[in-house]
């Protein structure tokens, strides 16, 4: 996000800035400037980036969650999500149609 540390939301726009925030980031995302894995800076180095208060990112950063384009370890940091096969639930294809 080092090239991106000049875009500021807009307060006075009618859409939400914790939703501007999350629109960037998600751009980033999607554009690969934030590949999969990366970390994304602390929530008070992201505040201060952007102009905004801590509980702004905060509220940013859960909505990219349930979103699914991130996940937060705690103590570790926030990074984006890395694309997972869906193995994760295996499916009982047994074939008994009874």
């Amino acid at each position: 996000m080092a090239h991106e540390r000049d875009w500021r939301p807009d307060p006075a726009s009618h859409v939400y800035v914790y939703v501007q925030v999350v629109h960037h980031i998600a751009e980033q995302i999607r554009t690969g400037r934030l590949p999969a894995g990366a970390r994304l800076p602390a929530e008070r180095d992201l505040a201060e980036q952007y102009g905004v208060a801590v509980n702004t990112i905060r509220r940013a950063i859960r909505d990219l969650r349930e979103q699914g384009l991130v996940i937060t370890v705690p103590i570790k940091g926030t990074f984006v999500r890395t694309e997972e096969p869906p193995s994760d639930s295996p499916e009982d294809g047994d074939g008994d149609a009874d």
